[in-house]
């Protein structure tokens, strides 16, 4: 199954929009993990064993590598809930901890959430230029941040990688999100889940093969067949909402001629975008255009606001 999900509710029309999404995810894969994507679905009897190996790991729940729940969060998370919750309480919870304050200020200055040319110097100036929606994204990229960090200079380029797509499809299904009308405040913590999940694969396969680097063919199909049921297990060890729970299942399994959802569409378009910045082999725009299930104006409206956000982003990384 791919990462990627299509809702075409035509049977002919869907074959064909699942064979497109296939290409992108192994036109993304092949990026991830710096590989020919050509040879990403050779498979060998190592690979049935590990597989078998990561399926046990998940349903006894025994993931070595799975990500701790961040002390901060479940605070976080009830405050930012409370529709009448104030700015200094925000500021008060997020100072407690200084790691994650300079997170935080890391992350609202970056392109991604960035809305002025005036940097941003406290939490407090970042909730009142962001307002208590905005600074929803910026508090969950701030806390996942860390975990996305590299261990060692074999997984760099994956995690870095990894890092800069996830943050590209949650901003897109935010904007998705935003664009329809549908309530987006979940997504800020979903929409980073998916790249958490890659990487805690990427980790579990490097442990499970005592290997610094997993083979490439096997990551892609570990992580392809697995990534949804270990967002699920992390979102489960994290005490997330039923609510957080549901947009994974929904966007998991589109139900047949169903709409897709923002976390679809987002992951799609944030996909396309990162490989397109990347100067990758992608998908051309007319087909694009055909996989999301966005009216032209809603479409041009995201898409514009997320390359702005990956051009300002390059410019920050050359600069640096």
């Amino acid at each position: 199954m791919s990462t990627l999900a299509s809702g075409h509710s035509d049977e002919e029309s869907a074959e064909h929009m699942q064979e497109e999404l296939a290409k992108l995810n192994r036109y993304l894969f092949g990026w991830l993990l710096d590989s020919d994507y050509h040879r990403l679905e050779l498979t060998t009897e190592s690979t049935v064993a590990i597989d078998r190996e990561i399926a046990e790991r998940l349903e006894s729940g025994n993931l070595q590598e799975l990500p701790r729940q961040p002390m901060i969060l479940p605070q976080l998370m009830r405050a930012i809930a409370m529709p009448n919750v104030r700015r200094h309480e925000i500021s008060e919870i997020m100072l407690a901890d200084p790691a994650l304050t300079d997170q935080l200020l890391q992350v609202v200055n970056s392109p991604f959430f960035r809305t002025t040319e005036q940097s941003i110097e406290s939490v407090d100036q970042a909730i009142f230029m962001l307002g208590m929606d905005g600074i929803r994204s910026v508090i969950a990229a701030a806390v996942m941040r860390p975990m996305m960090a590299a261990r060692s200079n074999s997984e760099s380029l994956f995690a870095r990688r990894t890092w800069r797509w996830g943050l590209a499809c949650s901003r897109a299904s935010e904007l998705v999100a935003q664009a329809q009308n549908i309530d987006y405040h979940s997504l800020s913590v979903v929409g980073l889940l998916p790249a958490l999940a890659y990487l805690s694969l990427y980790r579990e396969l490097a442990n499970t093969q005592r290997q610094t680097v997993p083979d490439p063919a096997v990551a892609y199909h570990v992580i392809v067949k697995y990534f949804w049921q270990t967002c699920q297990y992390i979102a489960t060890e994290w005490q997330l909402s039923p609510r957080h729970h549901a947009i994974l299942l929904h966007a998991q399994r589109p139900a047949p001629g169903a709409e897709h959802t923002p976390l679809n569409d987002g992951m799609i378009l944030g996909t396309r975008e990162v490989l397109r910045h990347a100067h990758q082999r992608n998908l051309p725009e007319d087909t694009l255009c055909a996989l999301l299930q966005l009216p032209q104006s809603q479409f041009h409206q995201v898409r514009n606001r997320l390359v702005a956000m990956l051009k300002g982003e390059d410019a920050g990384a050359q600069s640096a």
